[in-house]
C-alpha cells in the first residue's frame, strides 16, 4: 500500500511508525513539510493511497485533506484537542492517558476517530512518556487505522460531546504561567511542573539572579535546606531545596536569545564553583531517595550497571566514569548486565557540551577518544561475559556501545540508529569491526551511508541484536535477568568464557583493535578539524533545533532498505521512481 507521511521532523515517533509500516511492506514515503505549495506539489506526485501524520506542528493544506484521507497521530484521549495535550495530562496529574487516530478536518483534532489505545501515566518527563508509552500506542493505533481503512464496512467515530464516553475537551497551549512554580512549594508538585515542559520548552526559574529553563527534576530526599538554596553538585547536575525537600536538576539553559540546554553546572558557569561538589559512588546503595547517574546493583554473581545519561549524550567526562565503574564491577561477578537509561541507551558523543565549547574541534576529538576508550574497555573485557539490554533508543555512537558485549538484548518497540553520516561524521567506536561482525561488511557499509532507522525485529531477523522481549521496562528488566540467571548457571559456562577469549585473540591476530580505531579516528580527524563534512553546521543545525535547509524535504526510504534488509521475491529493486 502506498502511503505518505507528513511531519515536521522525522523524529523518534515518524521513524516507530515507519517502521512497522514497512515491516508490513507498505511503501511510505516521508515528507517534511516546508511550505503549502511544496507539501501539495509533493502529494500529487506521489498519490498515495493513505497519508498519515505522525507529528505535525502546522496544518495539513484543505486540498489535500479534502482529497485523500489523512490520518493524525493525537497524544491525547478521545475528545481531547489542542497543541499541549501531554503537558496537560502530566500538569493536571491524569492517571491513565491515550493516543487518538483521527482524520484530518478543517478544525484542530475535531475529525472522525479511527482507533484509540489507552496507557497508564508514570511520573516522568513528558519527553519519556512520549518517546514510551505514546509511541507505544501510537503503533498500535496506526496498524488498527490502516486494518480499519482497509475494511469496506467499517465507519469512523464521530466526535460527539454529548457521548458521556468522550471525556477530552479542549486545551489551549501551555505557557510558562502553567509551568512556573516556587521553591517554597511541594517537591513533588515542581517535579510534576517541570516534567511536563521537559524536554520542551522548559520552565523558567531563577538561580544566582539569572534566569534559565530548568530540565531534568529528580527528587532527593536525604539533603535539605531553606527553600531555594543550590545545596549542592553532583556529576554536573545541581540540588536546590524545596518547602519539603530538595530536587536534582540536571540540565539549565539560559533565556538568552541563541542559548542551549547544556548540563547544570557548565550552564551556571563561574557560579558553580560556589557550590558544594558531592561524588557518587556507583557501588554504594544510598541511604533515601536520590539521583544517581551510574549505579550498580548486584544480584550474586551478576552485576546490573546503570547509566542513565540525559537525552543518552555521553560527555568525555561521562564515559570515562563508566569505564571506571566497568572496571570495578569486573572485579565482583563472573556476569555484567550494561543497563543503559530506563528511557535512552546512548547516543554517543554529547554534541552540546561540544557545540558550547571554545574549541569543538578539540572537544569533539577528546570526546570520540573517550568513548573509544570505553568500548574498548568492553571488547577486551574477556575475563566475564557482558550483556548490552537496551530499555531505549539507541543511536550514533550508541549502537558500536551496545555491540561492544557479548549479547544484545532489548525491549520490544526501540529503534536503532546505526550511523553518523547525517552529522556530517564517518564514525569512530569501533564500528567497522563491530557492525560487520555481526551483519557483515555489505550490511554494514550500507548501515552507516545510507542513514536508516531499525526496529528491533529486522535487526534480530539479520543478527545485530539476539533477543527482544517486553513493551515496558518491568517486563523487559525480568526478561533480561532470566536471561542472565540462565547463562551464568549454564555448566558450560567456564567453556563459554575460553571461547570468547579465544575468538578475541583470533579477531586480534586477525586485525589488531588499534588498526580498527586509527583508520576510523583518521577520517574523523578530517571531520572534526577539516569539516570536509560539514559536520561544524550540521551540529549546529541540530544543537539549536533548525531545520537544516540543505537536508531534503522528501525522504524515500523504502528502496535503501530493501537494498540493505532483503529483496522481496516479487520485488524488482530497479522500480522506477516518479521524478
Amino acid at each position: 500500500m502506498k502511503i505518505q507521511f507528513i511531519t515536521s521532523a522525522f523524529n523518534g515517533m515518524a521513524q516507530r511508525l515507519w517502521i512497522e509500516l514497512d515491516r508490513l511492506n507498505h511503501e511510505v514515503k516521508v515528507v517534511i513539510p516546508i511550505s503549502d505549495e511544496q507539501l501539495i506539489a509533493e502529494t500529487k506526485n506521489n498519490n498515495p493511497e493513505l497519508i498519515i501524520a505522525p507529528f505535525l506542528t502546522s496544518k495539513i493544506p484543505k486540498t489535500i485533506w479534502k482529497n485523500y484521507t489523512c490520518l493524525i497521530v493525537h497524544p491525547g484521549i478521545k475528545g481531547d484537542r489542542g497543541a499541549s495535550s501531554l503537558d496537560w495530562a502530566i500538569l493536571k496529574n491524569k492517571k491513565k492517558w491515550g493516543v487518538t487516530i483521527l482524520e484530518a478536518v478543517e478544525k484542530m483534532d475535531a475529525g472522525p476517530i479511527w482507533a484509540f489505545n489507552s496507557f497508564k501515566m508514570r511520573n516522568v518527563s513528558k519527553a519519556e512518556i512520549y518517546r514510551n508509552e505514546v509511541t507505544q500506542a501510537a503503533s498500535k493505533g496506526i496498524l488498527q487505522a490502516i486494518k480499519n481503512f482497509n475494511n469496506p464496512n467499517f465507519k469512523p467515530e464521530p466526535l460527539n460531546y454529548l457521548d458521556p464516553k468522550i471525556t477530552g475537551k479542549w486545551n489551549n497551549k501551555t505557557t510558562q504561567n502553567d509551568f512556573c512554580f516556587s521553591w517554597h512549594d511541594k517537591t513533588e508538585s515542581i517535579i510534576r511542573k517541570i516534567n511536563a515542559a521537559d524536554s520542551t520548552p522548559g520552565v523558567i526559574t531563577t538561580l544566582f539572579e539569572k534566569k534559565y529553563f530548568c530540565y531534568g527534576a529528580h527528587f532527593e530526599g536525604k539533603l535539605k535546606g531553606k527553600y531555594g538554596t543550590v545545596l549542592a553538585q553532583k556529576d554536573n547536575a545541581i540540588c536546590i531545596a524545596t518547602k519539603d525537600n530538595a530536587v536534582w536538576l540536571t540540565h539549565l539553559k539560559s533565556v538568552k536569545k541563541g542559548s542551549i540546554k547544556l548540563p547544570a553546572t557548565i550552564a551556571l558557569k563561574k557560579d558553580a564553583k560556589e557550590i558544594t561538589t558531592l561524588y557518587n559512588d556507583p557501588f554504594k546503595t544510598p541511604g533515601k531517595s536520590t539521583w544517581q547517574e551510574i549505579r550498580f546493583e548486584q544480584e550474586e554473581n551478576i552485576g546490573y550497571l546503570y547509566f542513565d545519561f540525559y537525552n543518552g549524550a555521553m560527555s568525555s567526562n561521562q564515559c570515562i566514569k563508566l569505564k571506571n565503574a566497568i572496571i570495578e564491577a569486573k572485579k565482583r561477578v563472573k556476569l555484567l548486565v550494561l543497563m543503559g537509561g530506563r528511557d535512552i541507551w546512548s547516543n554517543g558523543i554529547h554534541l552540546n557540551i561540544i557545540e558550547n565549547s571554545k574549541n569543538p574541534e578539540q572537544t569533539s576529538w577528546e570526546n570520540i577518544n573517550a568513548i573509544d576508550d570505553l568500548i574498548l574497555e568492553i571488547i577486551t573485557s574477556t575475563d566475564l561475559y557482558i550483556i548490552s539490554a537496551l530499555q531505549g533508543n539507541a543511536g550514533a555512537g550508541g549502537v558500536p556501545l551496545a555491540l561492544a558485549s557479548d549479547k544484545i538484548l532489548a525491549r520490544k518497540g526501540i529503534v536503532l540508529n546505526p550511523h553518523t553520516k547525517n552529522m556530517g561524521l564517518y564514525g569512530s567506536e569501533y564500528w567497522t569491526y563491530l557492525l560487520p561482525k555481526r551483519i557483515g561488511y555489505k550490511k554494514a557499509k550500507r548501515f552507516t551511508e545510507y542513514c536508516l532507522p531499525w526496529g528491533v525485529e529486522i535487526a534480530y531477523e539479520i543478527g545485530l541484536i539476539d533477543g527482544f522481549y517486553g513493551e515496558n521496562n518491568i517486563d523487559f528488566i525480568s526478561f533480561v535477568k532470566k536471561q542472565a540467571q540462565e547463562i551464568v548457571s549454564l555448566s558450560y559456562f567456564d567453556k563459554l568464557i575460553k571461547a570468547k577469549k579465544f575468538q578475541r585473540k583470533k579477531d586480534e591476530r586477525n586485525k589488531p583493535l588499534e588498526n580498527y580505531r586509527k583508520e576510523e579516528l583518521k577520517i574523523m580527524h578530517e571531520n572534526f578539524f577539516k569539516n570536509n563534512n560539514d559536520y561544524n553546521f550540521k551540529r549546529y543545525c541540530f544543537v539549536h533545533k533548525i531545520e537544516n535547509p540543505y537536508s531534503k524535504a522528501t525522504k524515500n526510504l523504502y528502496r535503501n532498505r530493501r537494498e540493505i534488509y532483503r529483496k522481496r521475491k516479487w520485488e524488482n529493486l530497479d522500480y522506477p521512481t516518479k521524478n
